[in-house]
């Protein structure tokens, strides 16, 4: 697993927690609902402004974000 997908995960995770859909997320946050689609697959890479913005939106801290994602590499590296 790469940092973008490990990222892409943790987005899903907390989204997915709260029920809201990507489209609910993407006003919230104020980003294309397609590009959240594509940090959520892994396939782009949130710069700082998009982890604020998104964090902000899920009510979360931008540190709980980088977290899980640390939390995912950490896993995915013992296995």
């Amino acid at each position: 697993m790469n940092s973008a997908s490990a990222f892409g995960q943790s987005l899903r995770h907390f989204r997915t927690a709260l029920k809201i859909s990507q489209e609910r997320l993407s006003q919230e946050s104020g980003l294309d609902r397609s590009y959240i689609s594509l940090l959520e697959r892994g396939i782009r890479q949130p710069s700082l402004t998009t982890i604020l913005q998104i964090a902000k939106a899920l009510n979360i801290s931008s540190i709980e974000l980088i977290q899980k994602v640390e939390e995912l590499l950490s896993e995915n590296n013992k296995n």
